[in-house]
């Protein structure tokens, strides 16, 4: 793999992600002398879905993590720096040593801001005081401290009202903790609650009740509508907006021995100041064919794109070939004939060795792969998620390679 740096590429990729690796590898695979640059800043490749079984004490994180240079395409030229302008009138971009890049192609993928900064107080205590959150790499193992540790008492789990990443996890790590104290005799000691900033339990409504069982089964709390806006790490204080039926809001404080946080999410600040944003600051994109609304040469997938579906690794997987196969249509003067359907899988993990698998397409519709009951907890998608899925991902989606087993609308 090359690193040098050429002021033109005819494809230039933001992102080393899932969703910027898979796209360059299919890119790549399909037309090996294509000249393919990816812009990533990162020495680490993770791969994020485990995380909540590293928190879990279910998952080793160095299993987790492979050095960028490994998952990376072997034509792509590397560009290992950070993106601090897009500039696309004049197909270009900046780089944060200064230089400029220019391009045919653009992929915007550089996947989902942390906003840690958003919640008061939170990054001073992050990692201490009780305080963690799986989805900081570095912090989902201290996750597994405070669980391994916790002898009773009142453990809270927050999940934002805005979009995020893997929208399951928070609820995730809250059923691990459950089932972790109903294992080990402590849940008669122990108050578990869920505060969701959002409207929903989940964002497929078919789903929710199957969840809402899980919910009451473990006797955890959960509230909607209750957003974390600041934490006193010292004092162990965590205060909420709670917003009323009436749209009017209030706040409240609650102690506790064992804080959760999933930070609130956005795009990259260069994304969100760009042309290429959209309203919300997602790059704004045709959803079925990935091609931005305004700009024709520029693709983008991933947690990045304004693509109106849950921001997981299973969506590039859909993702990917889509993109792949219409920047090539463009390349090529042609049509651009191929179609994303929204499809992503949300493995919900519901306790030490069951997972209800959401797999659902646009507007909500349930689409499973396989001919299992997608609303029953099940032993084999956990081991689907634990010991299939992490090599799956690093030897087959990242290679770029595209064979996949269909989904169907679940018949009703």
């Amino acid at each position: 793999m090359s690193t040098e740096l050429a002021a033109h590429h005819t494809v230039v990729v933001i992102g080393g992600g899932a969703a910027g690796t898979s796209v360059a590898a299919s890119l790549l695979r399909q037309s090996p002398d294509l000249d393919v640059a990816i812009v990533e800043p990162s020495d680490v490749h993770y791969y994020q879905p485990a995380f909540t079984l590293v928190g879990g004490g279910a998952y080793a994180l160095a299993d987790t993590a492979k050095p960028q240079a490994e998952t990376l395409p072997e034509k792509a030229k590397w560009v290992r720096q950070a993106v601090t302008e897009l500039d696309p009138d004049n197909n270009q971009l900046t780089l944060s040593n200064g230089h400029v890049m220019s391009y045919d192609i653009l992929v915007v993928a550089p996947g989902i801001k942390l906003d840690w900064d958003r919640i008061e107080g939170l990054k001073e205590t992050l990692g201490r005081n009780g305080v963690c959150s799986n989805y900081d790499p570095l912090m989902a193992q201290y996750t597994w401290e405070c669980m391994r540790t916790f002898l009773g008492g009142k453990a809270i789990f927050t999940q934002p009202s805005t979009p995020i990443k893997c929208a399951g996890a928070p609820q995730k790590i809250a059923y691990l903790m459950a089932d972790h104290l109903k294992k080990h005799l402590l849940d008669q000691f122990s108050e578990v609650k869920f505060y969701v900033g959002g409207a929903a339990l989940f964002s497929v409504a078919d789903f929710i009740p199957s969840l809402e069982k899980v919910i009451n089964r473990y006797g955890i709390q959960a509230q909607l509508q209750s957003e974390l806006i600041a934490v006193n790490g010292e004092e162990q204080l965590a205060t909420f907006r709670v917003t009323n039926k009436d749209g009017s809001t209030e706040e409240f404080t609650e102690s506790f021995d064992m804080l959760h946080v999933t930070p609130p999410q956005c795009a990259h600040d260069f994304v969100r100041n760009s042309p290429l944003a959209n309203d919300d600051g997602w790059v704004d994109v045709d959803k079925y064919t990935l091609q931005h609304v305004r700009y024709q040469n520029v693709f983008s997938l991933g947690d990045s794109s304004s693509l109106p579906t849950s921001k997981t690794a299973a969506a590039v997987r859909k993702q990917s070939p889509v993109a792949a196969a219409n920047i090539l249509a463009k390349l090529n003067k042609s049509v651009l004939s191929a179609k994303y359907d929204g499809y992503t899988s949300c493995p919900v993990v519901t306790g030490y060795g069951t997972v209800m698998q959401a797999e659902f397409i646009y507007d909500g519709k349930v689409t499973p792969t396989l001919p299992l009951d997608p609303f029953k907890e099940s032993k084999i998608y956990w081991q689907v998620k634990k010991r299939f899925l992490p090599p799956f991902y690093f030897n087959y989606m990242l290679k770029g390679r595209e064979g996949d087993v269909p989904h169907k609308p679940l018949k009703k």
